[in-house]
């Protein structure tokens, strides 16, 4: 890796070179698992108590306790996990000195694995809420617990260990989709095929598993359910806490994307409480980026999901409340404190909302296009993607930054990408350094003023596409199995109808003088001829107080990450501005 600080989400590496990858974390090793001094042990026990447990007590359970870091003093902890029909299996061995936690820990989310005690054990817990005071207030020490948790996470990830266990044939929809959404939010899980596993076939056969009723899921706890929805997996995992409480936050960040991230990052490390809701992945589409190269800071380029990841542990490192999946359903404006209610019916107040709730991936008007969502055609083009398309020929649809990111990644797996756009050439929507590396890359090929009018396909999956030049109107049909779309996206605003949130003609969140612009031409129109004062927003406020836009919804937005990152780090001095002008002990 390019420094010391590792990617939360590595890139999944193609098969020959997973070697590579499990020797650089073995070489990391002392990074993995700190051994703390008799010195850093008296500095630790300020923040925590002690326990003891006697030998072969549990200590933990995967998917229900909550106990943030463990320190041992003495004994040694036996860590395992569930492996399905009542199975553990044995995963490590941690000794006096070393602590256990990982990533989900730092916001008090459920264990991934279960602990006994080997021996009569005494260890020092520091509580969730303890352990974020611990990693701020003591910089050396909370540097290496905060690298250790990351460290953890990456290598549960790359030996599909903790976590979830899915189990399903392989090219299902529904279990690509499962897949793809814990891959998405850093969630280390197993995929199992019962057509090649034992274990697998034999929790199909117990549990009577039907293909509609694909992918069965192994929670860590060992319960075991038949396709979920995302948010019932949320729930099994901790992603989607229990918000129905009568708790008011300071600020309610809708769409946890780079603005958002960086609003919750920044306001809460300035002590207000915040609550973020992501309805899919943090990170947004970006976090779909395969290598963002002009970012500020990163000459050789990041990831965007290692982007993504690193602010994702640093807002839960300053205690951001984050729930995923959790979509927004209505934005109530007309009481205070505002009220959001999401699409399960549950209401969150809080005292300030900041939408960053980002687009919709647009669709193009294909008629059996949904058929082959998740077996043939992806919005993403993720490491999960990359590998089902490993020397295959693709085809890419979309002609903007976010299209050549994607066709350069996807080249270094698929024989041949096949590019289609309605336009004559990139030159239109494209960076030039992206179409400089696509022009220089053999295996990508551009069909310009070509456009995709059907889908064909089998029980399997997508099969072929047929596609038009709409200059010569020739239709050709290409044998391919994945097709790639970045058509572009649309403002993701549908649901604040019911709030007097201004958008444009497009859907998009006006703020500052464009709606006060707009109030003035409004009065205009009506003939209104009053000569008093607007009122006085902020710069990204939007028409209803308390209410900011940042970020790819708001009108006139720069659709950048750092333009976006910027939005959300300027938005919360604009916040404090607002509660200062609240009146004296309101809400």
């Amino acid at each position: 890796m390019a420094s010391n600080t590792p990617e939360f989400i590595p890139e999944i590496t193609p098969d020959d070179a997973v070697p590579t990858r499990a020797a650089e974390l073995a070489s990391r090793r002392h990074q993995i698992l700190p051994i703390f001094s008799a010195a850093e042990l008296r500095r630790l026990e300020r923040f925590g108590h002690r326990a003891c447990y006697a030998d072969g007590a549990s200590m933990f359970k995967a998917g229900s306790s909550d106990f943030g870091m463990l320190v041992i003093l003495s004994g040694r902890v036996a860590i395992s996990r569930h492996e399905g029909l009542g199975k553990t299996s044995p995963m490590s061995e941690l000794t006096p000195g070393q602590f256990v936690a990982e990533v989900a820990q730092l916001s008090g989310r459920p264990a991934l694995v279960n602990g006994h005690a080997v021996g009569n054990v005494e260890v020092l817990i520091i509580s969730s809420e303890s352990l974020r005071a611990l990693v701020v207030a003591e910089a050396e020490l909370g540097e290496r617990i905060v690298r250790a948790l990351i460290l953890r996470r990456v290598g549960l990830i790359e030996v599909n260990s903790g976590g979830p266990v899915l189990v399903g044939p392989r090219g299902n929809g529904n279990l690509f989709h499962m897949q793809s959404f814990l891959s998405s939010n850093g969630h280390p899980h197993t995929v199992l095929d019962p057509a090649q596993d034992a274990a697998a076939a034999a929790l199909v056969e117990r549990y009577q598993g039907t293909p509609p009723e694909w992918p069965l899921v192994v929670c860590p706890d060992g319960n075991v359910m038949k396709n979920p929805t995302h948010a019932e997996l949320g729930r099994c995992l901790g992603m989607l806490p229990d918000l129905s409480g009568d708790r008011i936050f300071d600020v309610l960040v809708v769409g946890a994307g780079p603005s958002g991230l960086a609003t919750a990052v920044y306001a809460a490390s300035e002590g207000l409480s915040v609550l973020a809701l992501e309805q899919r992945a943090y990170g947004g589409q970006a976090g779909a980026s395969a290598r963002i190269e002009n970012y500020l800071g990163f000459p050789t380029g990041i990831s965007g999901r290692a982007l993504a990841g690193r602010a994702f542990v640093q807002a839960q490192k300053f205690g951001v409340e984050i729930a995923t999946p959790a979509s927004a359903a209505k934005l109530q404006c007309d009481s205070w404190p505002l009220r959001l209610t999401l699409t399960d019916g549950t209401t969150v107040r809080a005292r300030t909302v900041v939408l960053s709730c980002g687009a919709r991936y647009r669709r193009p008007s294909l008629a059996n296009l949904k058929t082959y969502e998740g077996r043939g055609v992806y919005y993403w083009a993720s490491p999960i993607e990359a590998k089902l398309c490993k020397q295959e020929e693709i085809v890419l649809v979309g002609g903007g930054n976010s299209a050549g990111q994607a066709a350069v990644f996807l080249s270094g797996h698929a024989s041949r990408v096949h590019v289609v756009i309605r336009g004559p050439s990139l030159a239109a929507s494209m960076s030039s350094y992206l179409i400089e590396r696509i022009t220089a890359t053999a295996n990508i090929s551009v069909h310009a003023h070509t456009e995709i009018i059907a889908l064909e396909g089998d029980d399997d999956g997508l099969t072929s596409v047929r596609w038009r030049n709409n200059q010569t109107d020739k239709e050709d049909d290409y044998a391919v199995r994945r097709v790639f779309l970045f058509v572009g996206a649309d403002p993701n605003t549908d649901w604040l109808h019911g709030c007097a949130v201004a958008v444009d003609e497009q859907g998009f969140i006006r703020t500052g003088f464009d709606v006060t612009r707009e109030e003035c031409r409004a009065r205009i129109r009506a003939g209104d001829t009053r000569d008093d004062n607007l009122p006085e927003r902020a710069a990204l406020e939007t028409s209803v107080p308390g209410v900011f836009a940042i970020g790819d919804v708001r009108a006139g937005s720069t659709k950048r990450v750092a333009a976006a990152v910027g939005e959300g780090a300027a938005v919360v001095s604009q916040i404090h501005g607002f509660l200062a002008k609240l009146p004296a002990g309101t809400a």
